[in-house]
């Protein structure tokens, strides 16, 4: 069993014996967003600019093969000082090459903005939703069963018994 399936069986089972008049529900927000046009847009912009990009990086690593297959080619007739310029020039376009693929496609790169820039507002839009089903309805908590996430989406603060714990590893008044 995946921790992820473990976690959320250990939820149900706890909610399941703490309080039976506890409502749950689950959402599955891959669905859900799926369904909603602006996010399918947002994310066809997304794949759009990604490619293009993609292809900027292909072009660039296709130059730089050319350029090593040149430098091999008449390797035997440049001076050992001329030989180390081609070689410092081959590396210096794979550095630029890779600084661009981590600039556009790195953890916090273009790609990374444009998604938050994009598709967060869809998403904060959702969860407000979500969060006002569940007050309107008395749900405890909301699972995400999407693939991506498989989380807990919304719990009622009420139900919180984080303080009790603290208190019952002698960690009492936590509040201060």
């Amino acid at each position: 069993m995946s921790k992820r399936n473990l976690l959320i069986a250990l939820a149900l089972i706890v909610f399941s014996l703490g309080a039976n008049a506890q409502r749950y529900a689950f959402i599955d927000t891959d669905y859900i967003l799926e369904q909603i046009p602006a996010y399918k847009e947002a994310q066809a912009e997304i794949d759009a600019q990604a490619e293009k990009w993609q292809k900027q990086i292909e072009a660039r690593y296709g130059e730089i093969e050319k350029m090593y297959t040149a430098y091999k080619a008449e390797q035997v007739l440049l001076t050992p000082d001329m030989r180390k310029q081609k070689e410092q020039e081959i590396i210096d376009k794979e550095k630029e090459a890779k600084d661009f693929q981590k600039e556009k496609f790195g953890v916090s790169g273009d790609l990374f903005k444009l998604r938050q820039e994009l598709i967060k507002p869809i998403q904060e839009e959702v969860f407000e939703a979500v969060q006002k089903m569940a007050e309107q309805r008395s749900y405890a908590v909301i699972f995400d069963k999407a693939a991506s996430s498989s989380a807990i989406i919304y719990a009622s603060p009420k139900y919180d018994q984080s303080d009790e714990i603290l208190q019952r590893l002698g960690f009492s008044d936590t509040s201060e």
